[in-house]
């Protein structure tokens, strides 16, 4: 045998059947590999298991003892590995009509589809257009074009607050300023209008936004839509 390292030496160094130089060369091979170092592990006490094995196929029986030995474990190896093979092919076929079949399982077993709510809004909504679209709005005023409105609750933490904006054009920067009945001010959201804009020519979906305020609502006189350079689009007044 020679000093080439081969993953099949693995059985014949678990049998002791390796030369010196062929050891060598394996052990060193093996601190490099976790595949042989596992197989390794598995055939440990292979020598006692094959004491009394049976006749060896006639195509080997003429060959040294030492060659039908590791010929045996090469191909016992093979039958193995072609036996984990099937196993997982079955087990990825059986996987694929599963998840093939998902949805069918799925409409068969899970619960039946809800009816939407009278007076809620279609399910794609976001939580700021499902929240509008299911309240009482205050209708926003503007010397600008720009239309919309809020819709606003009570919270434990203060006030949470959904706009509605049409007929603004971009680009600008906006906040949603929640403005007290003392004149203090603070911002409760911001985002960007991009061109052309929400609820406009060429993009006649508005615009919806939701915020929050520490502030209860008792404590606001006000909702404002303020642009980055200062100019108030849209009056709330609540």
């Amino acid at each position: 045998m020679s000093a080439r390292v081969e993953h099949t030496d693995v059985g014949a160094y678990a049998l002791g059947l390796l030369e010196a130089d062929d050891k060598r060369a394996f052990e060193a091979h093996l601190a490099t590999c976790p595949a042989c170092t596992a197989e390794l592990a598995e055939l440990s006490g292979m020598a006692g298991v094959l004491t009394g094995v049976g006749p060896i196929e006639p195509d080997v029986a003429d060959e040294p003892g030492e060659a039908r030995v590791v010929d045996l474990l090469r191909r016992r190896k093979a039958a193995d590995r072609r036996t984990r093979r099937g196993t997982l092919v079955i087990g990825v076929a059986a996987a694929v009509t599963l998840v093939a079949g998902g949805i069918a399982v799925g409409a068969g077993l899970g619960p039946s589809p809800q009816p939407i709510a009278e007076g809620a809004h279609h399910p794609g909504a976001g939580p700021a257009e499902q929240f509008y679209e299911e309240g009482t709005p205050a209708v926003g005023t503007s010397t600008s074009g720009v239309r919309g409105g809020v819709v606003y609750e009570s919270k434990k933490w203060g006030t949470h607050a959904a706009l509605k904006l049409e007929g603004v054009k971009g680009p600008l920067e906006c906040e949603l300023i929640a403005v007290a009945k003392n004149g203090a001010r603070k911002s409760m959201t911001g985002w960007a209008v991009p061109p052309p804009g929400y609820g406009v020519e060429g993009q006649p979906n508005p615009l919806y936004m939701h915020g929050g305020s520490a502030w209860s609502a008792d404590q606001i006189d006000r909702f404002e839509v303020v642009t980055s350079t200062g100019l108030t689009l849209l009056t709330v007044d609540i």
